[in-house]
Order: structure tokens, then sequence, then C-alpha cells
């Protein structure tokens, strides 16, 4: 596989890994066999972060403000690094996302992991996503098809 595709397939499963539920994290932690000799090289910490936006989506950068952050990176035995960074103050949640992504670029658990991990949390993820944008389009005032009655 192309180092293109790799960091577009782990860019991928941390955007999962970030927004699912810690608990659901913990569990599939659970179910992963033990000896992968996972190592703390930088223990979780909380910080900001600065987030930017571009005016009208392709303009010039702008600074929006900052953001707080957790962060973790991991080890396993064969030298892979694991990231985790998620939005707000939750270490644990960063641990176990850093954790996950190292076990992820594993080639014995990384299929199995994105089969019953990442793929169902992806499709969950999307569902709400359509649902909250199904609940503001209908809300949508479109006010250049409206007409006044007595034209």
């Amino acid at each position: 596989m192309s180092d293109d595709r790799q960091q577009e397939g782990r860019r991928r499963w941390l955007a999962v890994l970030a927004r699912a539920p810690r608990a659901r994290l913990a569990a599939a932690l659970d179910d992963v066999p033990a000896g992968h000799g996972l190592r703390v090289l930088r223990p979780a910490e909380t910080g900001l972060v600065m987030v930017r936006g571009r005016a009208g989506g392709t303009g010039e950068r702008f600074n929006m403000g900052e953001m707080t952050v957790s962060r973790c990176t991991v080890a396993d035995g064969e030298g892979r690094l694991g990231v985790g960074v998620v939005a707000g103050r939750d270490r644990a949640k960063a641990e176990l996302v850093a954790r996950l992504d190292a076990l992820m670029q594993d080639p014995a658990l990384g299929p199995a992991l994105d089969r019953d991990l990442i793929a169902p949390l992806a499709a969950e993820q999307a569902a709400a996503a359509a649902a909250r944008a199904g609940r503001a389009a209908a809300t949508k005032v479109d006010f250049f098809t409206m007409v006044r009655g007595d034209v």
C-alpha cells in the first residue's frame, strides 16, 4: 500500500476514534489479546490548539480561536507509534485512541479492528451526521423562491 493511502486510512480511523464514546474504545481494547508491549512515550496531557478557518471556505486563513485538546503518544514493541488527540479534557480517551492507533497499524490486528470497530463506528457517526443535517435542512428557508401573491 502506498504511503498516501496508508496516511489517508490512518487519518480516517483517527477521526472516527476521536469522535467515538470512551466506553466503546475501552471495550474494544478489552477484546484485543494481550502481549503487544504498548508503552506510553508521552503521557496524556491537556492543552490548547489554535483553530484556523478560511473566509468563505476557500479564502484567506484566519484564527478562529483556541480549543482544548488532550493528547497522548504510545509505542508498541515493533516501533510503531500510536497517537491520540481528542477534543476536550478527556486524557483517558486520548490514551485509548493512541493505543488503538498503534494496534491498527499492526498487520495482524488492523484488519480485524477495522472491520469490528472502525467500520461500525464510522457508520454510526455518518448516520448521526445525516440525521443532524436532515433536522437542519428542515428549517432552511429559501428566500429567493418566495413570491408575492398579488404579482
